[in-house]
């Protein structure tokens, strides 16, 4: 039941406190009405203490003041509605229409903080998602169901890379990508760059399988909090109710992080790691764990969080903590990126910890999992014979220390590198990573089955 307060306690910033409370619930969504005819307001209970909760408020409330406005209390959280309509929409951060649609009419209204999977009915992970790039497709596949974060940093090209994967992606070729959707959350970001999503993908033809959420840097710093559950809630939505195959992108979770940081510093919360709030592990869980997917469900949500690590530090906290939660992650280099690799993916510090499983005989080819750790084998040695280049010379290196650079600039040139609008299927990326191991004598490919040496080099090797 709805109960209404006229006589506010503390108005300070975006927070508002009460006190003399009545069964009220945290995160517990108000409606703040001002008595001058202001617009009409929508708040979060964020804290309860006995009798007493503070409000945080999305949007500005200048002008808010003890005496001139009441609260609302609505008796439920956060909810926004959902059907199958959504797709091809656009929402702002707390899942109102921005775009030219109109309001979306649904009788089921979604809690945004979702529900957690019963660890008992989760489904293992299984079949890849193909995303059209070499070095994700064949060196840390993209599991249906599973959370692989992007690790970027200041100036690198994740934004181009996020919409080059939603343009992309698909299910794996024995499987119809028409129960395939996709929903995009933006974080803080600024006007141009929403505006590039939205155009890259309507000239690509891909907006009708899309939802957008999208909070700009001058949006409200709450509403960052809400925008990534938004998008998880659809995509919830679509892949247990409509039973949909759902990736979600979202960019950037650096941006998440530090509108936590700065509202737990408003509430005068004990701050942890570099400022951040103690509760930061649990919050990004709260996130990462929506991804899965559910026995007897026909559906699945998979999950690619983007993030920009401060200085390239990879051990910040929010970077540090992804890791832990997710299952594996994608590293861009900064060193490729100038040397013109697109997309500029570290391979060696990035793995799939789930791959193993979803490739293979049945899902993508025999030989993908020997050519893979061949392929991350060899790019191994190719550093410690660059390395040793630099200390006595290139022109000093034995024969198979030279096919090693020869080995690794083709690998970097021709396998990590692709254009923007260059879609490999996983056949091509894997008979590519066969060819370049040509380069290569055969006594050095330790990691491949001689019977699939036999099959893919067909004696084709250097040295043979």
């Amino acid at each position: 039941m709805k109960k209404e307060y006229l006589l506010l306690d503390k108005v300070d910033g975006s927070l508002i406190e009460l006190s003399n409370l009545h069964r009220v619930s945290y995160d517990e969504v108000v409606k703040i009405k001002s008595t001058d005819g202001k617009e009409d307001l929508v708040g979060q209970v964020v804290k309860i203490d006995g009798d007493s909760a503070i409000i945080q408020v999305f949007g500005e409330n200048l002008g808010v003041s003890t005496k001139n406005s009441k609260v609302i209390f609505e008796a439920h959280p956060f909810e926004i509605p959902l059907s199958n309509e959504i797709l091809g929409r656009v929402f702002d951060g707390i899942g109102r229409p921005i775009d030219k649609g109109g309001d979306i009419y649904s009788d089921e209204f979604y809690n945004v903080n979702g529900r957690p999977i019963n660890p008992v009915a989760r489904q293992y992970p299984r079949n890849f998602i193909q995303t059209g790039i070499s070095s994700i497709d064949g060196l840390m596949t993209l599991i249906r169901g599973q959370k692989l974060p992007i690790f970027s940093g200041s100036g690198l090209p994740h934004n181009e890379l996020a919409a080059q994967i939603v343009r992309q992606a698909k299910l794996s070729s024995n499987s119809s990508d028409e129960n395939f959707a996709i929903v995009f959350a933006a974080i803080g970001v600024k006007h141009d760059e929403a505006d590039y999503f939205r155009e890259a993908f309507k000239n690509a033809g891909v907006s009708e399988k899309v939802v957008m959420y999208i909070n700009y840097a001058d949006d409200p710093i709450m509403e960052r909090l809400i925008v990534p559950k938004c998008a998880l809630t659809a995509a919830e939505y679509l892949a247990y109710k409509e039973h949909n195959h759902v990736l979600v992108i979202m960019t950037d979770v650096t941006s998440y992080g530090e509108a936590l940081r700065e509202v737990s510093s408003s509430r005068e919360e004990v701050p942890s790691r570099k400022g951040y709030p103690g509760h930061l592990y649990s919050d990004l869980a709260m996130l990462y764990e929506r991804a899965g997917m559910i026995k007897d469900i026909d559906g699945s949500v998979t999950l690619i969080p983007i993030l920009t690590m401060p200085n390239d530090d990879i051990t910040h906290p929010i970077p540090d903590l992804s890791g832990f939660i997710t299952e594996g992650q994608i590293v861009l280099s900064r060193d490729l990126n100038q040397s013109g690799v697109y997309p500029p993916v570290n391979v060696l510090p990035s793995l799939s910890r789930l791959m193993k499983d979803g490739i293979g005989e049945g899902y993508t080819r025999e030989d993908h999992a020997d050519l893979s750790s061949q392929l991350f084998a060899s790019y191994s040695k190719v550093q410690e014979v660059r390395a040793l280049a630099q200390i006595i010379g290139e022109e000093d290196l034995s024969e198979l220390d030279k096919l090693y650079i020869k080995f690794g600039n083709e690998f970097e040139n021709r396998f990590l590198t692709q254009k923007f609008d260059e879609n490999r299927n996983i056949e091509d990326t894997l008979n590519l990573g066969w060819e370049l191991l040509k380069i290569l004598p055969v006594e050095s490919l330790d990691r491949i089955d001689p019977k699939l040496k036999e099959k893919y080099l067909q004696g084709e090797l250097n040295g043979n």
